[in-house]
């Protein structure tokens, strides 16, 4: 017999019931839980092909072990697996998107974020590990019976034909999407073709050769970085440059927040009538409506790392975990040292989330007034720490101790997933679309509306607002993709690709004490803000290795580079590779000019991450400019004990 009819053996039925088992959960996992974007029927070959060669693999391993122990091993491996599937739906279902190494060496963030983990639970998860179950029961069911012995050619055999799976995936795939691999800021891509479980291999492996990047790099890897980034600086308009110089500015982070919600009515009443109020040009504020975030896997850490170095969010993990002993030019380092401005982020969850105490003093953040400054008590708290209310308003002391002119961060809280809020803050009913999350979205938007609305006249009454550049901004979108359905309903119009792309809009408003409101339509991003307040304050950007461009230049580049390596301009809309007309959704076919669009974002996007994985801007010198030592900055509150702090 030969060594494949040995492999097809009734002997080796425990191997391909568990086989066919974890191949069935995964592949319907993929089908329902997962928005690959497989179109047409190769593709749909790939997605049934592509588990089997790990699955192969590693059930194939086990029958090295002699007798009934291969079939302990082979549940063994069925439970890992179902451990990376099952981490990975419920990353998902928060992130809309995969975990990947680095966000591993996150974990420490789940302590903090164990309710948004539950609440992405459903009581169907349980079909995750009943293939283990079914696996379990037969051995137990079987136990009377006599070892089985293998020869070791058929554990071979196993393992010879889980590395020809592979290699036919990989070749099928890059019929279909060439140069697979090379796109590594693309893991949906990844893993519709190669698979979730060859996904996370991959992903091992370019995190490994990513540390290794810093070892080796040199100043001359900086020389060609540098030269693109003054090449693409677009010079400050006349009129504003400087406009704002020795004003405090006061950043307000909107959490989760998107643009539609301005100017969106429930039931007939505005959801933010405040915001909606600023939008429209009150209190002189500049609204650009065609702003978007641009962060990956870090969310609101990417925010930050954009608004405040111009540098692009990694395309696996956080910065602020993975690459907070770099070297960085930040803009409150720079305001500092060129205008004098005292620094100080604002946030009511401990300082040890998102490993912020540490990478603010990388940022020459002066000041950090973390959880342990406010009233933390249990009516005061929701979702991740601290309401917006009780935090806006406790906020104004520690404003106020400032020296000025200062440059204050406040990140709000509420408005996150899963979006909940007791009955006794809600003033606007829930949506009924039957989404829980959808629903839940517009009263915890109400509830920061009014926590603004009310942090603006303490401002007025607290003589801050006068002097002060103010400045809005939403961090991420609130709504992923696994939602679709429910927000149709409530845009009234089908989800497409192109839609789910113009949904990437978040709010940006500017006030700057002598300069006129309105509406702008200027397409930008995230990584377009540094630039921006530089210039306000009468600072040359071009000296600074960043990726933005003057939002109010008149040579600001508008292509939106989004960390997918997906794009948005006034013209065209990218996403997957597939090309749209950005105001009708019209399929476009590609042309020269969008193929140099996606060099030019390709090239953005790369530049970004070999100045993060290289560290290379500690090769940086710029007259005037100190590099930031983080030895000098200490955060915490000397009136409280830290007791609470790993709550």
């Amino acid at each position: 017999m030969s060594n494949l009819k040995r492999l097809a053996s009734k002997k080796l039925m425990f191997f391909w019931l568990a086989l066919f088992l974890y191949w069935l959960k995964t592949y319907v996992t993929y089908k329902t839980e997962f928005n690959l974007g497989v179109k047409g029927p190769y593709q749909e070959l790939l997605l049934a092909l592509n588990p089997l060669s790990m699955g192969v693999l590693l059930f194939g391993l086990a029958l090295f072990a002699k007798g009934r122990r291969s079939n302990v091993w082979i549940i063994i491996f069925a439970s890992l697996l179902g451990a990376i599937l099952y981490a990975n739906v419920l990353f998902y279902r928060f992130f809309d998107d995969f975990i990947t190494l680095p966000n591993v060496m996150q974990a420490s963030n789940l302590s903090t974020m164990s309710g948004n983990v539950f609440a992405a639970m459903r009581w169907y998860d349980l079909w995750f590990f009943f293939d283990v179950a079914v696996l379990i029961a037969l051995y137990l069911w079987k136990r009377e019976v006599p070892e089985i012995r293998f020869r070791k050619s058929v554990a071979t055999t196993a393992i010879v034909t889980a590395i020809a799976l592979f290699v036919a995936n990989l070749a099928m795939a890059e019929i279909d999407r060439p140069q697979l691999l090379a796109r590594t800021f693309d893991r949906n891509y990844i893993v519709k073709y190669l698979g979730l479980y060859n996904y996370t291999i991959y992903d091992g492996i370019q995190t490994v050769q990513a540390e290794s990047q810093r070892a080796y790099a040199s100043s001359d890897d900086l020389t060609e970085i540098e030269n693109y980034t003054v090449s693409r600086f677009a010079k400050p308009n006349e009129d504003y440059f400087g406009i704002a110089e020795g004003k405090n500015i006061i950043k307000i982070h909107l959490e989760s927040f998107q643009s539609f919600l301005i100017d969106y009515e429930l039931n007939g009443e505005e959801v933010t009538p405040f915001l909606n109020s600023l939008a429209a040009g009150a209190e002189d504020m500049t609204y650009f409506d065609n702003f978007f975030h641009q962060t990956g896997q870090g969310k609101t850490a990417d925010a930050e790392l954009m608004l405040d170095t111009g540098l692009f969010g990694l395309p696996q993990g956080s910065a602020f975990v993975t690459k907070a002993q770099n070297t960085y030019q930040s803009l409150p380092a720079i305001l500092n040292q060129e205008r004098g401005h005292e620094s100080a982020v604002l946030h009511g969850d401990y300082k040890s989330f998102w490993n912020r105490d540490t990478m603010y003093k990388q940022l020459g953040i002066d000041q950090f007034f973390d959880a342990s400054y406010y009233d933390m008590s249990e009516e005061n708290t929701v979702n991740l720490g601290l309401k917006d209310k009780p935090f806006f308003e406790e906020s104004i002391p520690m404003l106020q101790s400032l020296e000025t002119p200062f440059y204050a961060h406040l990140i709000s809280l509420t408005n996150h997933y899963p979006f909940n809020l007791g009955p006794e803050d809600a003033t606007i009913e829930r949506a009924t679309t039957g989404d829980n999350t959808v629903d839940n979205y517009f009263q915890t938007a109400r509830y920061l509306d009014e926590a603004l609305e009310q942090f603006f006249a303490d401002l007025k009454a607290s003589g801050l607002y006068e002097d002060s550049v103010i400045m809005i901004y939403g961090d991420h979108n609130g709504i992923s993709e696994n939602h679709n359905r429910a927000m149709a309903e409530i845009l009234g119009t089908e989800i497409t690709p192109h839609q789910n792309a113009q949904n990437q809009r978040v709010p940006l408003l500017i006030r700057v004490p002598g300069m006129e409101g309105g509406v702008n339509h200027t397409y930008g991003g995230e990584i377009d803000v540094m630039a921006t307040l530089l210039h306000l304050q009468g600072i040359n950007a071009k000296p600074y290795v960043q990726f933005g461009t003057d939002l109010f230049s008149e040579e600001h580049d508008d292509i939106v580079s989004f960390r997918s390596g997906d794009y948005i301009t006034p013209a065209y809309t990218s996403v997957n590779g597939v090309l749209y007309d950005t105001e009708t959704g019209e399929i476009l076919e590609p042309t020269e000019e969008t193929t140099e669009i996606q060099e030019k974002v390709d090239q953005q996007l790369d530049y970004s991450d070999r100045v993060l994985y290289e560290d290379l801007l500690r090769f940086h010198a710029i007259d005037g400019f100190e590099p930031i030592e983080p030895t000098d900055y200490h955060y915490g509150n000397p009136n409280k004990e830290p007791a609470n702090e790993d709550q």
